[in-house]
């Protein structure tokens, strides 16, 4: 009898057991009827058995939040499924997971992967390995983001402009922190704001972070001075309490409800809007028909009447794609973040 390989460093007895009960080869020797039915239901519809969703971070950042909300939406519309399991996958802020999920070392029907838009800006610059986008299945985007400049409550700065005044006068001086590296989403929207200042991006001092719930925690004990993040991880934080102050949002306009007192940007004369999209992918190598059905219940879930208060609830705003649309809007934004990767002077690595 062939042997059918599982990895058990990550899942626990109950589910080795599960997923061995599933295997097309083991159902012809089970006669149980009861368990028949659940291979059947199985089959049919993978998105009601358990599942987990992957965060490629350390706690507290934006992918934690996706995979909260995917669990919250998924459980309103399918109350009696287990609720989606969460657990952490950091490296590279995407790369790690990335790279298992593509090469076949995790995957498979119930695991999700939480992606942002900065995981396509690290995709972009062949920074997730040597794997094409193909090499996973873009499931869906439960919304969308907005990138922030948040300082400590007790900086000197006031004001966007206060702040691109003290970069004019010495760029050394002011230490940035954030999540990724040198070409990540967080630093790419650092050195488009050094660069309003009229300052050389190359110059400015970061300090890089493995996700933003990392540099959040390191503004926040004054490590560093200003952070580039985004508004909903930040906005958890200000709720929670956290002495922290909003100097501008990216967004093409101001934002509804907690945030309708922080001034864009644009408002303050510097041009710069950043959405952060946030969804989930799975591995390419499911069946359509499981691919099709994770596609269903989030469907579902994305529409159902009580979403938009969900999404609201954890900070982001609407920007619901599942299938072509989705696929185009990926493939949109590596092309637009190939031309920023070049126009920043970023090396691409070849696949």
């Amino acid at each position: 009898m062939p042997k059918q390989p599982l990895s058990i460093d990550h899942l626990s007895r109950r589910r080795v057991l599960r997923d061995w009960a599933l295997l097309p080869w083991v159902g012809s020797w089970v006669a149980a009827p009861g368990l028949a039915q659940a291979q059947s239901a199985a089959a049919v519809d993978p998105s009601l058995l358990a599942a987990d969703c992957v965060i490629p971070a350390r706690a507290g950042g934006g992918f934690a939040l996706t995979c909260a909300l995917a669990r919250d939406a998924l459980q309103a519309v399918r109350p009696q499924r287990p609720p989606l399991g969460q657990r952490y996958l950091p490296g590279g802020i995407g790369a790690v997971a990335f790279d298992r999920v593509a090469s076949g070392q995790l995957g498979g029907s119930h695991t999700l992967v939480a992606f942002s838009s900065g995981s396509l800006l690290n995709l972009a610059q062949g920074r997730f390995g040597p794997h094409a986008p193909t090499a996973v299945h873009w499931l869906v985007t439960l919304g969308t983001d907005y990138g922030v400049v948040a300082v400590h409550r007790d900086a000197p700065w006031k004001t966007l402009q206060e702040l691109l005044a003290a970069l004019r006068h010495d760029v050394s001086r002011v230490v940035f922190g954030a999540g990724g590296t040198v070409g990540s989403q967080d630093w790419v929207k650092t050195a488009l704001l050094v660069r309003a200042a009229v300052r050389d991006h190359k110059a400015m001092r970061f300090v890089a972070f493995e996700g933003g719930g990392e540099a959040l925690e390191a503004l926040q004990g004054k490590h560093v001075q200003v952070c580039c993040g985004d508004a909903a991880e930040v906005h958890q934080r200000i709720r929670g309490g956290a002495p922290i102050r909003l100097l501008a949002v990216f967004a093409p306009q101001r934002l509804p409800g907690d945030w309708a007192a922080v001034p864009t940007a644009r408002e303050q004369g510097v041009e710069l809007v950043w959405p952060t999209v946030r969804g989930l992918y799975l591995s390419a190598n499911v069946s359509a028909e499981v691919a099709q059905a994770w596609t269903r219940a989030f469907q579902e879930a994305v529409t159902a009447p009580g979403y938009a208060r969900l999404q609201a609830r954890h900070g982001l705003f609407p920007l619901e794609l599942t299938g072509k649309p989705l696929q185009n809007h990926v493939e949109n934004q590596l092309q637009s973040f190939r031309q920023l990767a070049d126009e920043l002077g970023l090396r691409r690595w070849a696949r």
